[in-house]
């Protein structure tokens, strides 16, 4: 992983963990709970959100759920058991090949972006269960970076009922991790969704990380033009796409849209 310090995007840890943890127990409990569920993949996002959890609530109120396919890389498995077993959370594996497998029998022909949406939206499936089965909320674990490029999936892994982690950019991610103890080789490994084998983030996506939070830091926190960015260094055409992946995943940020015919909303 290429080692950058971009000032812009540092964070006072300290304060931020005071915040988040209580932003996790002010949430929860004000709504009548006092646990939570969140899916641990054996990466630097739901590490923190489960650190952050657990700190916040208590290990016994925090249950952390493995759900790799076959496909699934090893290391990411026995990495979310490394927090399991440092933070002393409740925790369960649930397999799911056998519903994944059994849904695409039917369509043979699917590519990888419908199998990958399919695991997403079968693992949230599965939290919010076991968030019933454990009156808890579901823990989210998308970071600002995914958030805001769409690079997610609609009810999967983007749903939640609560994200503490949802406006801070992925090196702040990593930042946070490191500075709450959470493992070196989880905080520096290459980001992976792990949806298929040797999937990479930001091979799929066709930059780095680093790159892209420092654009999206001066394009939407600091509300920099085309011209500005241009003058900090960014390439026009590294711009454009990431303006357009803005764009074309808007509808991912918005609730479902409701035609209205009442006089009063609801919401």
């Amino acid at each position: 992983m290429q080692k950058k310090n971009f000032k812009e995007l540092k964070i006072n840890s300290l304060s931020v963990k005071k915040i988040l943890t209580g932003f996790i127990k002010n949430e929860t409990r004000k709504v009548g709970f006092k646990k939570v569920v969140v899916g641990l993949s054996g990466g630097v996002d739901s590490s923190v959100s489960t650190y952050l959890a657990a700190m916040a609530m208590g290990k016994e109120n925090v249950t952390g759920i493995m759900m790799p396919y076959k496909t699934s890389s090893r290391e990411s498995l026995e990495d979310a058991k490394k927090i399991v077993k440092k933070l002393g959370i409740r925790s369960l594996k649930i397999d799911i090949t056998p519903m994944i497998d059994a849904y695409f029998r039917a369509f043979p022909e699917a590519d990888n972006l419908r199998r990958g949406n399919k695991m997403a939206r079968e693992r949230m499936t599965i939290l919010y269960d076991h968030s019933a089965k454990e009156n808890a909320l579901v823990l989210g674990t998308s970071n600002k970076t995914e958030l805001l490029l769409g690079y997610g999936t609609l009810y999967g892994d983007t749903a939640s009922a609560i994200n503490p982690i949802g406006d801070l950019y992925k090196i702040q991610v990593r930042q946070l991790a490191k500075d709450l103890g959470v493992p070196k080789e989880i905080v520096e490994k290459k980001p992976s969704a792990d949806l298929w084998l040797g999937q990479s983030d930001e091979e799929e996506l066709g930059f780095s990380y680093e790159d892209v939070d420092r654009l999206l830091y001066y394009l939407i926190d600091k509300r920099y033009l085309d011209k500005e960015l241009i003058k900090l260094g960014f390439d026009k055409d590294f711009i454009k796409k990431v303006i357009k992946k803005i764009q074309d995943s808007q509808f991912k940020r918005k609730l479902p849209i409701i035609a209205k015919i009442s006089e009063k909303d609801y919401r």
